[in-house]
């Protein structure tokens, strides 16, 4: 006998078995077919259909119909690089106060991102009422602290990670993994933008650098490359836009118009090419960018009233002059708002440059001497820009979200002035359209350590954006890699309580 034939055949070797499961694979793929084109198959995770945009290439920024009626048609996020501290800016707690120096009870051995723990430690600044509603904010941040009756707090965060990358990660897009689109690239996917010489997603970095994450935050993840954030400041404005002075104005002009027909009649050669499109879209943004980018970026033609109110007017020492840097981002970024930019992320605070502390709120060992310099830097400016806003009827429809990556721990790291890593609780806020004000939501314990009453997921809080928008977080997906991939994954609740 053969040796061979011996052997029991592979089933793919079976000429029966192999008819059999090709037949039954056709008959597959034919019912995957007539159930896609019933749309019966493209229901997300939540047992919705999709609702993906539909993008022209030439013009990805084209303004796009929300999925129902929004509350705003901005947003702006202010983002504190560096964990910045609930328990010294917006969340009083009493008992903090009262048990100073004890030791946090059930945590024996605690050991946190750097290490073991110390005593329970009380804020260096006093808590006082503000407003109408009197609520409690820190001497930290007295102008802040007048604007509370604006503001809805939400005392209940909780994060996924004690480290800084992935917690920036985790507050700009929803993953602590990078890779994936921003909350920014999102939203300018989704709605386009209103004005079509600006770019829909702006970016405003620091004046000291980038975050730790740098792009990550403003990224397109998998999107198209369109709806990653434009970053540029009031002190670094976008680069190589200037007309050279060996250059005509007129001569740029007739230049222009030449390349404009030129690409126009190489875009008929090649219909159907999005790539082409997208290509050619993107020159005609940056053209138009060369006009209108250093015009809005111009903070010096603001009046005087308007700069002291920002804290923008004063230099010559230390934290005025990273004030006033700060500052001219605000204004920057009121007036990016108001020429309809879709979605503005301004950061307070940069990945660390001359030691820790120095450049963000990551303050582990000097805490109060630390915070002296951050607190005074972000309170004014920041305070100014809710007024701008107010005063020019542009909060009815922006949406001002204020957050960190996660917040610090209640007590001072053993051998130390300064608070740990902590994203069991902390605080966010939002202010304009469409949230309740002055509205308080969630709690910590009373030691602020961990959220306990309404907690809030970075999902949850992402899900509400996208609602103020006008946009269905469980429908707004984009398929890659056989996925409906949407911003708050498989998770997310609007936070309805929260909302007028």
């Amino acid at each position: 006998m053969n040796p061979v034939s011996a052997l029991p055949l592979h089933p793919l070797l079976n000429r029966r078995r192999f008819l059999a499961d090709t037949g039954l694979g056709l008959g597959a793929i034919a019912l995957t077919h007539l159930l896609g084109k019933e749309g019966l198959l493209a229901a997300t995770v939540s047992g919705k259909e999709p609702l993906r945009p539909v993008l022209d290439p030439g013009h990805p920024f084209a303004p796009r119909a929300p999925h129902f009626i929004p509350s705003a048609k901005n947003v702006l996020v202010i983002f504190c690089s560096g964990a910045c501290s609930h328990l010294d800016t917006f969340d009083y707690k009493p008992e903090l106060f009262r048990r100073h120096g004890q030791p946090l009870p059930g945590s024996e051995k605690l050991i946190t991102f750097q290490g073991e723990q110390g005593a329970l430690a009380k804020s260096p600044w006093d808590f006082r009422p503000h407003g109408q509603s009197g609520m409690m904010v820190s001497d930290l941040l007295p102008h802040l602290g007048e604007l509370v009756d604006d503001i809805c707090f939400i005392h209940s965060m909780q994060g996924q990670t004690n480290t800084h990358g992935p917690g920036e990660n985790f507050m700009s897009t929803g993953y602590t993994r990078d890779g994936f689109p921003s909350l920014g690239a999102w939203a300018a996917y989704a709605l386009g933008s209103a004005d079509q010489s600006l770019p829909a997603y702006v970016a405003i970095p620091d004046s000291r650098g980038k975050p730790q994450n740098s792009v990550n935050n403003w990224g397109p993840g998998f999107l198209p490359a369109a709806f990653q954030g434009t970053d540029f400041n009031a002190s670094n404005p976008v680069r190589n836009l200037a007309r050279p002075r060996s250059v005509p104005a007129a001569t740029d002009t007739a230049t222009r118009s030449f390349l404009q027909r030129l690409n126009e009649r190489h875009q008929e050669r090649f219909p159907g090419d999005n790539e082409l499109a997208a290509r050619l879209a993107s020159y005609e943004l940056a053209a138009r960018m060369q006009l209108s980018v250093p015009e809005v970026g111009d903070v010096s033609t603001e009046p005087s009233h308007v700069l002291r109110l920002y804290g923008a007017d004063e230099t010559g020492s230390k934290v005025k002059d990273i004030r006033a840097a700060y500052a001219r981002n605000c204004i920057l970024a009121r007036r990016l708002i108001e020429k309809g930019v879709r979605f503005v992320q301004l950061f307070n605070g940069a990945y660390q440059t001359g030691g820790e502390g120095v450049s963000n709120w990551d303050g582990h060992k000097e805490l109060a001497t630390q915070y002296s310099v951050h607190g005074p830097v972000l309170d004014q400016p920041t305070a100014g820009l809710l007024i701008d806003l107010k005063q020019r009827g542009l909060l009815q429809e922006t949406l001002v979200v204020w957050c960190t990556e996660f917040g610090r721990m209640p007590t001072f790291q053993k051998g130390a002035r300064g608070r740990d890593h902590n994203p069991n609780g902390f605080t966010c806020w939002l202010a304009g359209a469409g949230v309740k004000a002055p509205f308080r939501y969630g709690a910590t314990d009373e030691f602020g350590y961990k959220a306990v009453e309404n907690v809030v997921t970075v999902h949850d809080f992402h899900a509400t954006i996208l609602h103020l928008l006008g946009l269905d977080h469980e429908r707004l997906t984009f398929y890659h890699n056989g996925f409906e991939r949407r911003l708050t994954d498989v998770h997310g609740h609007v936070l309805k309580e929260i909302l007028t």
